[in-house]
């Protein structure tokens, strides 16, 4: 290792050192070395931790797949590295390798009728005995970003506050929602209630520019759509 003297992150401008500079000018703003020091959270007596990042790096080429193939051993031997630190670098890299494989699984379902919501739903919503009511998040390619369940309630109903749905859209920056709820009576008429709850969040979803495209009442054997029947 070099003998030099480094600047302490202490010492930096503001905009300078890693944690500031995540605040002040994002996440991706930072480099590699960077956002290790920051899990490390203090360097040596000779190093700064963005130093102290940088020797790490370089020791594994700056590849970050290799260097997540350090074991809390491996870690251990750079001096100003104790087991907690080694400790926390592993596990950022564990959920980094973990986020990937999440990606990787295969592309969210589409929206592309109401049968496609229907049938979406059967997991949560078959043999249900009390009533539920469900979002589906779309993104602008009508893929479900999500499933929201939220309320459930009695066998006559349940209730769904047009707050609580559009902070979940506006969380996932959703482009559009379908609503869903069951009818644990097999009965597909929709009720006055019904039709007054769709009218106002489809009003409101139009003032905040999230479009609710249908509502979909789940029965274990059909559905209603208002979409397919001109009701919204």
């Amino acid at each position: 290792m070099e003998d030099y003297l480094s600047i302490k992150i202490s010492q930096l401008a503001e905009e300078d050192r890693p944690r500031e500079k995540l605040l002040l000018k994002g996440k991706s703003a930072l480099s590699d070395a960077e956002l290790l020091a920051i899990l490390l959270g203090s360097g040596t007596q000779a190093l700064s931790a963005v130093d102290l990042a940088k020797y790490i790096l370089s020791s594994v080429n700056y590849d970050l797949s290799q260097l997540a193939k350090l074991s809390v051993t491996d870690l251990k031997k750079f001096k100003g590295i104790g087991e907690a630190k080694a400790i926390t670098i592993v596990a950022a890299l564990e959920l980094g390798r973990r986020r990937k494989l999440i990606n990787e699984v295969p592309k969210r379902a589409k929206i592309s009728s109401s049968a496609d919501a229907y049938h979406l739903m059967k997991p949560e919503l078959m043999d249900e005995p009390i009533e539920h009511f469900y979002i589906l998040l779309l993104n602008r390619n009508n893929q479900v970003i999500k499933k929201q369940l939220i309320s459930r309630g009695g066998t006559s109903g349940t209730v769904a506050d047009p707050k609580i749905i559009f902070k979940h859209a506006i969380d996932a920056l959703a482009n559009s929602i379908i609503l869903v709820h069951n009818h644990p009576s097999g009965n597909l008429k929709p009720s006055e209630q019904d039709r007054r709850l769709t009218n106002k969040l489809k009003s409101a979803g139009d003032s905040l520019d999230i479009a609710v495209i249908d509502h979909i009442i789940f029965t274990d054997v059909a559905y209603f759509s208002f979409s397919d029947e001109g009701l919204i």
